[in-house]
Order: C-alpha cells, then sequence, then structure tokens
C-alpha cells in the first residue's frame, strides 16, 4: 500500500503541529462528528445521508479491525503493516470516504485529519495506518460504486390517458431497487399485503388516523402533538444522537464501538431499501388520499371526510410500510442486541421542534414513541407501524447474526 501524495503533506503538516505524543480521545465519535455535519451541510435526503453515515462507519471499522482482527471484517480481508495505528488507519479510512462523497467540503476534512493525525507519533506506526485507511475506503468506495443508488428513476405515474396526476414525482423509488448492504435481496423482508378496504382492521386504522391525525378537530392531547412534531426529523438527524449516547452511556473500547456504529448504520440503510421495496411494490394511499375518497371503500365503518388534512404534511412516497417506524425499530434493535435495552437518561432534540427535548429510559421507548408519532401526525395507519416495526426488526436481527461477527 502506498500513502498518496495529499496523505504526505499531511503527515508532514501533522507533524509540524504535533507536541508530545498521546493517543487519540474516541476517534471514532470524533469522525461520526465530522460525518454527520458533512451529511447536514450537503443537505442529502433522508436515504442517501444514512447509507454516506454507513459508508464512513463501515470503512473505520474494516481499517481498525485489520490491525486489531478480532472481528469478521465487511469487506476488506488485507493484512495490516505491522504495527499500524488503528486511530490513523480510522481516521485516514473516514477522510478518504468523505472527500470521495463531499469533494466540495474537502477543507474541512483536510482540517479534521491534520487534527487527529497530529495527535499520532511520527513513524511506521502512522506512515502504515495512514496506508492502510486509504486502502480500505478505497476499496469499500468502490464496492458501493455498484450498488445502483442514484440510478434514473423508472418510476410510471399511475393514471389512465388524459387523465391529469401530479407532475412531481415520488421520492426514493430507487432506493428501493438499490443493492442492499446485508440481505440478499431488497425484498427479503417484504410484508404482506395492507389490509383490503372492506375489513375490519382497515376500518379500525382508518377511524384511528383521521380521529387522532387531523390538523383541526383532533382528539391528540398536547404532548401527542408535541410528539408529532418532534418526529418530523428523518433519517440520520433523527438517530444519530441515540446512537452515539448509547454507544458512549457503556463505554465499549474503540474497536467494539466502531463494530457496533458500522453494524447500527449499516442495518439502518438496508431497512430503508426494504422499507421503498415495499412501499413501491403495494403503492398504498396515505391518510389524506383515504380520508377525502372515504366513500370508495366498500367499507359501512368508515366515513368520509372531504376537507380532512394531516396534522403533517404527507411525504412524497407510498404509505405502506412506516418509514420511521422500521428505522427506529432497526437503531434500536441492533443497540440492544449489544448493550440491552435500559439506557436511563437518553435524551433528544429534533430540529423539526426547535427548544424541546425529549427524553426516555429504554431503548424501546424510543421506537414505540416514532410509531404513535406518526399515526399522532395523520400520515399513517397502526397497521403499518406495526408492520414496519416488525421489518426493522428482522433486519436488525439478520444483521447481529451474520455480520461483524466475532472471530
Amino acid at each position: 500500500m502506498t500513502t498518496a501524495p495529499f496523505l504526505r503533506a499531511l503527515l508532514l503538516g501533522a507533524a509540524l503541529l504535533a507536541g508530545p505524543p498521546h493517543s487519540f480521545a474516541d476517534v471514532v465519535m470524533d469522525w461520526n462528528d465530522v460525518a454527520f455535519k458533512a451529511v447536514t451541510t450537503a443537505r442529502q435526503s433522508p436515504t442517501m445521508g444514512v447509507r454516506s453515515m454507513a459508508v464512513v462507519h463501515t470503512a473505520m471499522f474494516d481499517a481498525m479491525n485489520a490491525v486489531q482482527p478480532r472481528y469478521r471484517p465487511f469487506r476488506f480481508d488485507g493484512t495490516a503493516p505491522a504495527g499500524a495505528s488503528a486511530d490513523v488507519a480510522a481516521a485516514v479510512a473516514a477522510h478518504t470516504a468523505l472527500a470521495k462523497m463531499f469533494p466540495e467540503q474537502r477543507a474541512g476534512f483536510d482540517e479534521a485529519l491534520a487534527t487527529a493525525l497530529a495527535q499520532a507519533p511520527q513513524g511506521p506506526a502512522r506512515e502504515g495506518g495512514a496506508g492502510l485507511g486509504k486502502a480500505v475506503a478505497e476499496s469499500l468506495l468502490a464496492w458501493c460504486a455498484e450498488d445502483r443508488v442514484g440510478a434514473p428513476t423508472q418510476y410510471r405515474p399511475v393514471t389512465q390517458p388524459g387523465v391529469y396526476v401530479m407532475t412531481t414525482l415520488p421520492v426514493s423509488d430507487d432506493f428501493g431497487a438499490s443493492r442492499p448492504w446485508l440481505l440478499k435481496n431488497p425484498d427479503q423482508f417484504r410484508p404482506a399485503p395492507p389490509p383490503a378496504l372492506n375489513s375490519e382492521l382497515w376500518a379500525r386504522d382508518y377511524n384511528e388516523t383521521r380521529t387522532v391525525g387531523g390538523r383541526t378537530g383532533s382528539t391528540r392531547a398536547p404532548e401527542q402533538t408535541q410528539v408529532a412534531q418532534f418526529w418530523v426529523v428523518t433519517g440520520a438527524p433523527a438517530f444519530n444522537g441515540i446512537i452515539r449516547q448509547a454507544v458512549a452511556k457503556k463505554q465499549l473500547d474503540p474497536l467494539a464501538n466502531a463494530r457496533l456504529m458500522a453494524l447500527t448504520y449499516m442495518a439502518f440503510n438496508d431497512a430503508l431499501v426494504s422499507v421503498f421495496d415495499a412501499k413501491y411494490a403495494y403503492h398504498f394511499w396515505r391518510p389524506i388520499t383515504a380520508v377525502r375518497n372515504g366513500d370508495q371503500h366498500g367499507n359501512v365503518a368508515i366515513k368520509r371526510d372531504p376537507g380532512w388534512m394531516p396534522l403533517v404534511d404527507a411525504p412524497a412516497h407510498p404509505e405502506y410500510p412506516c418509514a420511521h417506524c422500521i428505522s427506529s425499530s432497526a437503531v434500536v434493535s441492533v443497540l440492544q442486541s449489544q448493550l440491552g435495552d435500559e439506557m436511563p437518561g437518553l435524551t433528544m432534540s429534533s430540529p423539526t421542534l426547535p427548544g424541546v427535548t425529549r427524553k426516555w429510559d429504554r431503548l424501546s421507548d424510543v421506537s414505540r414513541e416514532v410509531s404513535d408519532a406518526r399515526i399522532w401526525s395523520g400520515v399513517h395507519y397502526r397497521n403499518s407501524a406495526e408492520v414496519g416495526a416488525r421489518m426493522g426488526k428482522q433486519v436488525a436481527d439478520y444483521a447481529v447474526a451474520n455480520y461483524l461477527q466475532p472471530k
């Protein structure tokens, strides 16, 4: 493995900045913060933001694990140079991935890497770690380039000849057709179809969402309204803080930390692949469409409300299953499998409801709240939330059972 000119320059700059040698404080958390800021600065979509976080964390894990091979690698099965620094390898892997994905933010990544390398003593450990980290990230990026993410959409609007429909295409249908990171296929955990419109289950779900999810005249309690608005946030901004806190509370060693965060983000990514595969397989209607067409269900237990509006604007993709619900369940289930459910003092703020902080004592409370929030917001039905949560656990259980396992 060779060290690219930009790395040699950074290593030289780090040497000029370096004081007495000391260990990295927490390389995984440091670069999680850099990556998260890059995703939010670039305003990536929820799906692409999660994918980017998975790239960075998986590159860091494979780089560190090559130095300290305690777990099965994800993609990189090469050998680390003798004495290579795991921290340097992780930092350079993260930097290489981020610079490729966000070239317009390169200056900030270079500065972060120079600061990180200044903490490592000069010599073979730093040089070997730098070359290893670059090789790991480049190998992973080459694999990611073949996942079909970002391919031109083939979505065909549903209509009749000559009849107008909305000309804005729905989002993320391409993500449901992309190659998963961990699953065998996008439809590996595709659920059964949504309930029939003449069923009791559908009447139950329809009436609950119509009653508690409306913008006006709702039976929601004030806290339920707050929770609904809080959980409009999605993607990495919805769960990165929870992942960080959960890992930090258990004080894992650096490699175990890297492994858990990589596994969580890979499962998060595949949960989104799974849910968008299912959404575009079934094309089930959102509550705003169903309620305004309540006379077309063939169900005597359903009442039409021609002016009904949800509390929260409906996302621009099909309803079933619930994407928030599968996301929270996948993240929580991976964390639970390694850390347990008890997590006293877990807190979070939301960019969609500034000034409000939510607090939980169990990871399962987070997932449950997310599911309720999507019904209280008027954009999902109870069965869709339950199905999404089950799918999230299926994805997480499969990830934990088959990837990054101890050797």
